[in-house]
């Protein structure tokens, strides 16, 4: 079992990752403290977050009742252990989109679809990353391109997905685009699960969602 000192630590870190926003800490927040059980993503990053509320997920993430029930059965430990023993905690995954054009790729994501280049590496570059709110990805140079393109549109072979809050903000964003002249391999479409999205086509081909989750 880890000691005191650790749990400590652990609380200690997520109560940073909610005060530095990282969106992926809130459905951990929701799961294991119940006073956010009912509230969605960004209610959680706004609403007011102590260093109790992160002991209570900690300690409910440990099994316990509450930081109390942790404090009577954790070992103390002593200041500064842990330190190469961190809790494993997964952020957000990267994907890599594939492009035969980097110049090109970053004029299409900046000037049509709104992202910022927060990377760009080598001369010329063939690597970089773009990002928009907190949805963000890495565009990688290839001489050629990696999927038939005849099959990424017949079987809708989407390089990224990407998360909206809710069917309006869809639609806004969809109006953005076409006013801006993305290239659409699918108009917004509702889904018999519930998804509500549209698809826009990069010069590459690559197919990008955005929209909702399910019932969202």
């Amino acid at each position: 079992m880890p000691t005191l000192e650790t749990y400590k630590k652990q609380a200690k870190q997520f109560l940073h990752w909610h005060q530095s926003r990282e969106w992926t800490v809130a459905a951990i927040i929701r799961d294991h403290v119940p006073r956010f059980a009912g509230f969605d993503d960004r209610a959680i990053l706004d609403a007011e977050y102590k260093l109790a509320d992160a002991q209570e997920l900690v300690a409910r993430r440990a099994g316990f009742a509450d930081w109390a029930a942790l404090k009577a059965q954790a070992a103390p430990g002593v200041e500064g252990e842990g330190d190469d023993d961190p809790m494993p905690f997964l952020r957000f995954a990267i994907p890599h989109v594939f492009v035969t054009d980097m110049d090109r790729a970053l004029a299409y994501y900046t000037g049509v679809l709104g992202f910022r280049v927060t990377l760009k590496y080598g001369e010329p570059p063939f690597f970089a990353e773009v990002a928009r709110d907190l949805a963000r990805f890495c565009l990688r140079h290839v001489d050629e391109g990696v999927i038939d393109d005849a099959m990424r549109r017949k079987e809708d072979l989407f390089a990224l997905t990407i998360r909206l809050e809710n069917a309006a903000q869809v639609k806004a964003l969809f109006e953005a685009f076409s006013a801006a002249g993305a290239a659409f391999h699918q108009q917004i479409k509702r889904h018999p699960w519930g998804a509500r999205d549209f698809v826009v086509r990069d010069p590459d081909g690559n197919l990008i969602s955005f929209g909702t989750g399910a019932g969202e």
